[in-house]
């Protein structure tokens, strides 16, 4: 079978999770860049059910009312991302993936939050948070 795997940077945290994967893109709102304390996140999703925990548990902290970030409590790193805007989906740090990726980024969203001094030199879609797309996750999540 087909799998995804990856870890935290200490090992702590393993997952392993069946592709296909739902999407690959690039995010550069305003909470996943701090979050992760980066100029953008590479996002991969896949269904919960897909998901398996191999080492310790992550630890989920509740970062807005619609949404937790998953991590690992020994070395800290930002794992996942899970929220009520997505259903069904955990969302994976493309980083932390160490096989399996099954596609290549479609697109940079939440391009109007990006970050000032960052330039994009590639010629993947670049989709405004104002976008129908992204209406699910549009809006200031620390308000209902």
């Amino acid at each position: 079978m087909n799998v995804l795997r990856g870890s935290c940077l200490c090992g702590a945290v393993r997952f392993e999770a069946d592709l296909p994967t739902l999407f690959l893109c690039h995010c550069h709102c305003h909470w996943c860049r701090v979050a992760h304390g980066a100029a953008f996140v590479t996002w991969t999703g896949v269904k919960a059910e897909q998901l398996r925990q191999l080492g310790a548990e992550p630890f989920w902290y509740r970062s807005s009312v619609r949404s937790e970030r998953g991590g690992c409590g020994v070395c800290g790193c930002r794992l996942f991302y899970r929220s009520t805007s997505s259903p069904g989906e955990v969302h994976i740090a493309a980083a932390s993936v160490t096989h399996g990726i099954d596609r290549k980024p479609s697109a940079h969203i939440f391009i109007d939050e990006k970050v000032s001094w960052l330039e994009i030199g590639d010629l993947l879609p670049q989709i405004p948070g104002s976008d129908p797309r992204l209406r699910r996750y549009a809006g200031d999540p620390t308000k209902e």
